[in-house]
């Protein structure tokens, strides 16, 4: 395992230890899928359905830029 994904690990743990119920949902969810190989299949249905309902909005254009949500969750994004 190389130094550099080492330290993205040591990152996310710190994104997973402040992020609210909703974004630890989602990424434990996708994590199970991954594991399980089957992303849509295994996904609780609250889940999925959250996560259809963001691909939705996306696609209407109801999204929030990157440089947004980095001011409005600077914690996310401590070095």
């Amino acid at each position: 395992m190389s130094g550099e994904i080492n330290v993205i690990r040591e990152e996310v743990k710190k994104y997973i230890d402040s992020a609210d119920d909703h974004v630890v949902r989602m990424v434990y969810a996708l994590l199970e899928a991954d594991a399980k190989d089957d992303s849509w299949g295994e996904m609780p249905d609250d889940v999925a359905a959250e996560l259809e309902e963001s691909i939705r909005q996306a696609d209407n254009g109801e999204k929030i830029n990157h440089a947004d949500v980095v001011k409005k969750y600077p914690q996310w994004f401590t070095k």
